[in-house]
């Protein structure tokens, strides 16, 4: 939204409340859960009152804010949506490693209906306490190794562009970039900015991902 320069309000909800309020908003699932039947509802979700369209799922809202807004700027320069479409499934696949690290980490930063809301469900899901999740000893340096070599097939990528800018098409922002940024940042904020494994997040590749989250700085007011 910052990016295209529309103007929007944002409005925070609880965990316990998201299918509630999408099904209230009449806004569709964006998926379910491995049983098929269970609709799971998330957010980001948008309610254009210029249009009236309502959803989920930030690679839908992105791809309607580009239909519907078109003279505003582009996240897919060249028509490149398919492309960056298979360049956001290919870092989401990469990126499974990670999460064993930063989940149990999630709850601590939410308000407690959300606290106790996020830790039983994502308990029953996993089937351990959210902290016995986290690898100890020699499982967190095979783990760890594995979150390294995710970043380092996303380094491979962005290198191609002959380093002619921080991002994936060199001086040019991207969805790419604000889905790679943005769940970065995530990690910044979820840990602490002086967290062990943010500052080896922060230090590898010659601080390619400090310097793209910097450069994307500008977006990143929440209105």
């Amino acid at each position: 939204m910052n990016f295209k320069k529309l103007a929007y309000e944002t409005e925070w909800i609880e965990y316990p409340n998201i299918e509630g309020h999408c099904k209230k908003l009449g806004i569709e699932p964006t998926t379910f859960f491995k049983d098929g039947r269970s609709p799971l509802y998330t957010l980001p979700a948008i309610h254009d009152l210029s249009t009236g369209a309502k959803m989920a799922d930030s690679q839908s809202i992105v791809e309607y804010l580009e239909k519907t807004y078109p003279e505003a700027p582009t996240l897919f320069p060249h028509n490149t949506l398919s492309l960056q479409t298979a360049f956001e499934q290919a870092y989401i696949q990469n990126s499974d490693a990670i999460r064993p690290f930063f989940i149990p980490s999630v709850w601590k930063r939410l308000n407690p209906p959300s606290q106790e809301y996020f830790r039983r469900t994502r308990e029953a899901r996993i089937g351990k306490k959210l902290e016995d999740w986290v690898p100890q000893g020699e499982d967190r340096e095979r783990q760890w190794a594995l979150v390294k070599n995710h970043f380092d097939k996303v380094e491979a990528w962005y290198s191609k562009n002959g380093e002619t800018g921080p991002f994936l098409m060199g001086e040019t922002v991207t969805w790419a970039d604000l889905v790679v940024a943005g769940s970065t940042l995530w990690l910044k904020i979820i840990w602490g900015e002086n967290h062990p494994y943010w500052k080896e997040i922060e230090a590898w590749h010659g601080g390619r991902w400090k310097k793209l989250i910097d450069a994307l700085e500008i977006y990143s007011a929440v209105v």
